[in-house]
């Protein structure tokens, strides 16, 4: 999906003279209880075509060659596509299976938008699943909730799985930490700290900032927006770093929780 969003879209618009975004958001994805929402949401996304007017029937939409419906009901050969999970909760057999899919979707024309099926603006999480409980704090609260789609029971069970991070420091101390911390990773990738608390795009400060921005939210547990503030960025910019951090760290076989043990020596 990053290829997909940055590599062929600045190839596209090289090729087509244009500039700008050519997908509107950011991939996202959400956990989804599938007892009680997989088929719904399958429902819903795979009449998407129709409710935009981008195909007229029931019919075009089954062989509409951009959506996985069509893959579905057999129309249009598509290996890489996996099938078999949503056809068989309708039946064993495929042809039974396919014509009583086809009838659940048809239910589903009237139905119009649904709002708890519609991300708006989801925000993908800093390093998978396991980070999500790290999302639970302030401003970024909400997002992390809205990305599990499910019963109160089931979101509840999976905030309580992901639980806390195990190393997220006491706020204050995390917040005295800070500042060591940027003038350890300054030290690490040889910049001026001022350089890097001053939103820079040299290479080696963006890697700085990379590091410091995964190690301030993920280890330390500060929010993002608090982290943007004092390195003079965005708060996309530090989820951008949260993400690059640790393969940054491991280029240069560094130890996260070596590094932060060290700034409370």
């Amino acid at each position: 999906m990053r290829r997909l969003l940055t590599g062929y879209a600045g190839v596209f618009n090289r090729r087509h003279k244009r500039v700008g975004h050519l997908v509107q958001n950011r991939y996202r994805s959400t956990l989804v209880d599938e007892e009680s929402y997989l088929l719904e949401l399958v429902r819903y996304i795979h009449l998407n075509p129709l409710r935009a007017g981008v195909v007229r029937s029931l019919a075009a939409l089954a062989r509409f060659p951009w959506s996985g419906h069509s893959a579905l009901l057999g129309h249009v050969d598509r290996p890489w596509q996996t099938t078999a999970e949503v056809l068989g909760r309708f039946g064993a057999a495929r042809r039974t299976a396919g014509r009583q899919y086809r009838a659940f979707v048809a239910a589903g024309v009237g139905r119009g938008r649904r709002p708890e099926f519609q991300g708006g603006g989801l925000r993908r999480s800093a390093g998978g699943w396991h980070e999500v409980a790290a999302l639970r704090r302030g401003r970024e609260r909400w997002a992390a909730d809205e990305r599990i789609l499910g019963s109160g029971a089931f979101v509840e069970t999976v905030l309580r799985d992901a639980g806390p991070p195990t190393s997220a420091w006491p706020r204050s101390h995390a917040l005295a930490a800070l500042l060591l911390l940027l003038k350890r990773c300054a030290d690490l990738w040889g910049v001026d700290l001022v350089e890097l608390q001053h939103g820079s795009r040299r290479r080696p400060v963006a890697q700085a900032r990379a590091v410091a921005a995964s190690l301030a939210v993920v280890q330390l547990g500060l929010p993002a927006a608090l982290v943007a503030r004092e390195l003079a960025v965005t708060p996309a910019v530090i989820r951008r770093g949260v993400e690059r951090g640790p393969a940054l760290l491991a280029t240069r076989q560094i130890d996260a929780e070596r590094l932060l043990r060290a700034l409370t020596r």
